[in-house]
């Protein structure tokens, strides 16, 4: 379950509700393309934005959905008393696994962390993903943390964000890492421009945001790199660079949400405000590339 892609979708919405016919359109779409797992509420399924009530309905219809393909529900909260509701709410629905990160809005200590995630897997019948998500959380994880929490009950794995853009830097990181945790905690990265380097410096899996809209192209690089066709696989990596540049720009919940929009899988508008998909020439630019790239 925490190896391979794991593709993680968007939560259509606007401010009356979920678009829950869309989002069944979106995983139904992972299922028949049999993704290794599927996230659901991580960042770019919105979940920051959403009640207790709209989470809990969106991890069902994942699990009903689902089938055989494992889904991963996010829990994360400002609460722990929050997050310990989402955990059992997820867990009563059939969750194969819990994915965690730190929110806060006070800047948190590493003791609190550890603390948070020490409380939460007493709870746990599950396994658990630790979400290092710098970006959003603006927590940044030390690999002493990473080693401390990783040794807790029900720890499964450790989803990271880019690694150091030196090959041989990037390597050592996941190598001296994994002599310090458990054997049986996976180490996966995120960060779609950079899961090729995460890959080849020894990560299990790929938490993949484009993969939750595009699981076939995500999904041959990974068959080129299990085939150790290294320049084919860095060859479709490079690709999709004209994605990855716009995920730079504007950010890759606007552009996947947006792509969304122009495939007809989702209506507009498709996310929380005050977040908002691309409009004007960021648009059409982001529809020349899709169709270039073969995408739509």
């Amino acid at each position: 379950m925490f190896s391979g892609l794991s593709a993680f979708p968007l939560t259509p919405m606007n401010e009356s509700s979920i678009d829950e016919s869309a989002f069944l359109r979106l995983i139904s779409n992972l299922v028949a393309h049999k993704v290794d797992s599927i996230g659901v509420l991580g960042s770019t399924g919105s979940y920051a934005y959403l009640s207790i009530q709209e989470r809990m309905r969106i991890a069902k219809i994942a699990i009903e959905q689902a089938q055989e393909v494992p889904v991963i529900v996010g829990i994360g909260a400002m609460r722990t008393r929050d997050v310990l509701t989402l955990a059992e709410d997820a867990q009563k629905a059939g969750a194969d696994a819990l994915l965690l990160a730190p929110v806060s809005y006070q800047k948190l200590s590493d003791d609190e962390v550890f603390i948070l995630y020490e409380t939460v897997t007493r709870f746990l019948s599950i396994p658990l993903c630790v979400y290092d998500n710098p970006a959003t959380t603006h927590f940044i994880f030390s690999d002493e943390l990473h080693v401390r929490i990783a040794q807790l009950p029900k720890i499964g794995s450790i989803k990271l964000p880019p690694l150091p853009a030196d090959p041989q830097a990037a390597r050592l990181k996941i190598e001296q890492l994994r002599q310090r945790i458990p054997a049986h905690v996976s180490l996966g990265i995120s960060g779609d421009a950079f899961a090729l380097q995460g890959l080849q410096a020894g990560c299990d899996a790929w938490y993949s945001v484009i993969a939750g809209l595009f699981p076939v192209a995500t999904q041959k690089i990974i068959d080129a790199f299990k085939a150790q066709n290294t320049d084919e696989a860095r060859r479709l990596s490079e690709h999709l660079e004209p994605l990855w540049a716009m995920f730079k720009q504007y950010g890759s919940i606007r552009v996947v949400a947006t792509s969304a929009e122009l495939l007809g899988l989702v209506e507009h508008p498709c996310l929380p405000l005050p977040i908002h998909s691309l409009g004007g020439k960021a648009r059409e630019k982001l529809e020349g590339i899709l169709k270039t790239l073969q995408l739509m």
